[in-house]
């Protein structure tokens, strides 16, 4: 039951990084192309930083990282009179009411804190990523059309978010596309942050000597699980295939882009 239910693990966690992500990116877009110099700065260095550090080492660092600053913060909150170092060489260490999840926590407190995590970190990474891709969309909208708006009267802010925002999914959706593919791809590095997914319990499951059933011995049998992970993976793909034409075929309808000259020629 536990494999079964790791694959609506996999789907909870494209559900909630694919729009959290999404929210990263357009507002590291937003940022870096902003006319005040130092927030400009600040979204072209993440976006420039997270995408020049392979993933496997970010993922690996980032969930460390976080969860240790997420403990230092509550340590000092919670434990303002602590008398010995935090970092004591290679150790962190902060006292029991800092801890997260807590020692005397159920079970599903730690699997979800590692799941929050895990997203959180997804979420960074892709953002990036989205970021960039988003920011070449703003820049992909013709400036015809932004001076056109500026010179009927509308105010930056609203010529941002009427005419830029509605044009630039044209340009973006594409790039976007293909990171939403590198995304669901990248669902078995769970696996490494300590999540149970679907990977785990094709390799627990399919080995000969799992951790968890030792008193049901069996073949090899992981060619057959990871067979119906390639599957599913398959089966995922195509079905986001078939989504993301249909929204390039509503975006692009009646737009002055290749997509949209297609659509025309064919309805006429």
């Amino acid at each position: 039951m536990n494999f079964y239910v790791s694959f609506g693990t996999v789907l909870l966690l494209l559900a909630i990084t694919a729009p959290t992500a999404l929210a990263f990116g357009f507002g590291g877009a937003m940022a870096a192309r902003s006319r005040f110099l130092p927030l400009s700065w600040l979204g072209k260095a993440y976006i420039a930083i997270v995408r020049g550090v392979p993933d496997i080492a970010f993922f690996l660092f980032f969930v460390i990282a976080l969860d240790q600053a997420f403990e230092y913060i509550r340590h000092q909150v919670k434990c303002p009179d602590w008398p010995d170092a935090i970092r004591q060489g290679n150790d962190f260490v902060v006292c029991s009411e800092a801890k997260l999840p807590l020692g005397n926590a159920a079970q599903w407190v730690h699997e979800t804190y590692g799941f929050v995590l895990a997203v959180l970190t997804f979420s960074i990474v892709f953002g990036a990523f989205a970021a960039n891709v988003l920011y070449g969309g703003m820049r992909a909208v013709p400036q015809g059309q932004l001076e056109t708006a500026e010179a009927y009267g509308m105010s930056r802010r609203q010529t941002f978010w009427r005419i830029l925002v509605p044009q630039m999914w044209v340009y973006a959706l594409p790039g976007l596309g293909n990171l939403w593919m590198v995304l669901t791809k990248a669902t078995p590095l769970l696996f490494l942050l300590g999540v149970e997914d679907i990977v785990y319990w094709a390799r627990e499951l399919g080995g000969i000597k799992g951790e968890r059933f030792t008193a049901y011995p069996h073949g090899d049998w992981r060619m057959w699980y990871f067979l119906v992970l390639l599957v599913f993976y398959l089966g995922l793909t195509r079905v986001s295939e078939i989504v993301l034409d249909g929204l390039m075929r509503k975006l692009t309808h009646g737009q002055a882009t290749s997509g949209g000259e297609a659509q025309r020629k064919v309805a006429a």
